[in-house]
């Protein structure tokens, strides 16, 4: 294997990923020790605030009831998709980047939910009266995405130099 190659392909998701927990941990350590006390600090009055709020479940508080679950589910999600993103042949920026944004901000959950049982949100858009999420929310979500517009592409991309390399065999074939 060539390790050169295989540090500009992977080290840089690897990076990302390290960047979307550290960041996410250090903001819920901040909410912890700042906002909790308080509970909530209107940045825009009714429209944006910062608010402690607390989650024993996935996404918008599902299956808070059954933790076991969801933690399970999680654990070989992100597993997988590190599988994925280590062992993928030939995968582009337009995937690599937006995979390694979901990992780092489903880690950076899954860290809480292991250490105090609960994931700690606080950005609250009440203008859209939206549920309260957190930094690795925001990673999970804007890389989800971005992967799925990419894979998009990248299929979009096959199906076309497929195509292209079958008329160029029936051009072949024919003699024209």
């Amino acid at each position: 294997m060539d390790l050169k190659k295989f540090a500009k392909a992977k080290l840089p998701p690897l990076l990302l990923i390290a960047l979307a927990v550290a960041l996410d941990q250090w903001t819920k350590a901040l909410v912890v020790e700042h906002l909790k006390p308080i509970y909530t600090l209107p940045i825009i009055e009714d429209i944006f605030h910062f608010t402690y709020a607390t989650n024993r479940g996935a996404a918008f508080s599902m299956l808070a009831d059954h933790p076991w679950v969801f933690m399970l589910v999680s654990t070989v999600a992100i597993i997988g998709m590190l599988v994925y993103l280590f062992i993928g042949k030939n995968l582009t920026a337009l995937v690599r980047y937006p995979l390694a944004a979901v990992i780092g901000g489903g880690i950076g959950n899954m860290i809480d939910r292991v250490a105090v049982g609960y994931v700690v949100d606080f950005i609250d858009v009440r203008a859209i009266n939206f549920a309260v999420f957190n930094v690795a929310d925001c990673f999970v979500t804007v890389g989800a995405v971005l992967l799925f517009i990419g894979l998009l592409i990248e299929f979009r991309r096959e199906e076309q130099e497929a195509r292209a390399k079958k008329e160029e065999t029936y051009d072949d074939s024919t003699g024209a």
